[in-house]
């Protein structure tokens, strides 16, 4: 009878541990890449994403945070079958610009908001329960979050620029990647990060099979081409990427690149960044919009009926189309060679008539976002990622004022023109869909 009290209580044991592992996701195992594919253990990985930037900011306690309304989001997802969400891991530079992320992770070089990381901290707990991965991005080349420009004011650049002067802008923002100054400050974040210990699971960020990767940047660019600054720009995601991999052997790491559009139309130095062997697999953005893709042309918010020759956003989703497989052609026939995966990690398409209310209709989004999956179904895409989840946010004016929900779009666009909110049946629809035919 002892004998089989003590199998018992080891069996017990052995039981109570497992649950406690399964809470947190320690049994799972972390993405790797092979053969241009991504796998968890022996099993082929590939997922529908969403880009949830905001994620931190909501599982946080303070200002702009709403844990409840964070799981309702989180078990949404789940539900429609989004397996991985792109997540910034927190703001730098004041939060005195309007359209600035707030409340701000970095406010002044290495001092945190330990409310923020707390929320990350939370966030990627959540995600481990999920059996959902994460890609987190660690910097940004856009204002929106600080990134490159505040390290360059923090490093005596001057004021930021904004971008109602391209030229001025860029100038300024080309900057980044030749100054040593603004680099080692962006490089002591990365190792603040990417060292952390989560303080939810009690488990370094490095164990956490909830990561899937470490992301250099929202969309690093150059910014000029010349070839100094495309050479220092590729010297720089070597760097990071080194110095990341020696810091977290687990996860994957990746650029975070739009393609050649964001390569300065150079396609030698997209290949170039996505060659180095610390960088595991292949970014890049599609934007039918931005890129004028669709009609009319990007600019005010109109009702987007056909009207002088211009197409409203259902009628662009054929050409949309036939160039998005272009575009996408294109960039893969750069780095096929590479034999590494290609994610399609943002892609947005508007609501009907260029609406951001609710209530507004989405049959060129839902048709566009039917192709760009089924783009999946080729091979030459490990996933997809749609910008942005707007879930069950309840956006209150036209462009985001403190402390409106986050909707998926930043702050200084149009608030709702690419969320998809929980009330878009239809969209969710086609997520759905798109989730099962890869579960098959």
């Amino acid at each position: 009878m002892k004998r089989f009290a003590y199998l018992y209580i080891v069996v017990a044991l052995a039981a109570l541990i497992g649950c406690q592992s399964n809470q947190f996701g320690t049994d799972l195992e972390f993405v790797t890449t092979r053969d241009g594919r991504f796998y968890r253990g022996d099993t082929e990985y590939k997922f529908i994403g969403a880009n949830f930037w905001y994620g931190a900011v909501l599982a946080s306690e303070g200002q702009g945070g709403d844990r409840e309304r964070l799981q309702k989001e989180l078990d949404l997802m789940q539900e429609v079958g989004i397996t991985n969400v792109r997540v910034l891991v927190g703001g730098e530079g004041p939060d005195t610009v309007a359209s600035h992320v707030v409340p701000v992770l970095q406010p002044e070089p290495g001092v945190y908001n330990d409310t923020i990381l707390q929320g990350l901290d939370y966030l990627i707990a959540g995600l481990e329960k999920r059996e959902m991965t994460a890609v987190l991005f660690l910097n940004n080349s856009w204002e929106w979050s600080g990134g490159y420009g505040a390290y360059l004011e923090w490093a005596g650049c001057g004021p930021v620029p904004d971008w109602s002067d391209w030229t001025i802008a860029q100038n300024y923002h080309c900057q980044f990647v030749k100054n040593d100054s603004a680099k080692a400050m962006a490089e002591r974040h990365v190792r603040y990060i990417v060292s952390r210990t989560n303080t939810v699971t009690g488990k370094p960020y490095s164990e956490s099979p909830a990561i899937m990767a470490w992301e250099l940047a929202n969309e690093p660019r150059a910014f000029a081409r010349d070839s100094v600054t495309k050479a220092c720009f590729a010297e720089w995601v070597e760097a990071q990427a080194k110095l990341i991999k020696s810091l977290d052997s687990n996860h994957l790491v990746t650029t975070g690149s739009e393609g050649i559009e964001g390569c300065e139309e150079d396609s030698a130095l997209f290949r170039k960044i996505h060659a180095f062997p610390e960088i595991d697999y292949i970014c890049i953005h599609i934007w039918p919009y931005n890129w004028r893709w669709l009609g009319p042309a990007s600019g005010p918010l109109t009702n987007g009926l056909a009207k002088n020759g211009e197409t409203s956003v259902v009628d662009s989703v054929p050409f949309a189309s036939r160039m998005t497989r272009a575009y996408m052609d294109r960039c893969w026939d750069v780095v096929k060679e590479l034999n590494k995966p290609m994610v399609l990690e943002e892609f947005g398409y508007p609501r009907d008539g260029y609406r951001i209310e609710l209530n507004s209709t989405t049959q060129g989004r839902d048709s566009y976002y039917e192709y760009a999956f089924s783009l999946m179904d080729e091979g030459k895409l490990q996933g997809c990622c749609f910008w942005a989840w707007g879930g069950y946010a309840q956006p209150k004016h036209v462009r985001w004022q403190r402390w409106d929900d986050y909707v998926g779009d930043p702050a200084q666009e149009e608030q709702g023109l690419n969320a998809v909110f929980a009330s878009d049946t239809t969209t969710l629809e086609v997520i759905r869909q798109a989730a099962e035919r890869l579960s098959k």
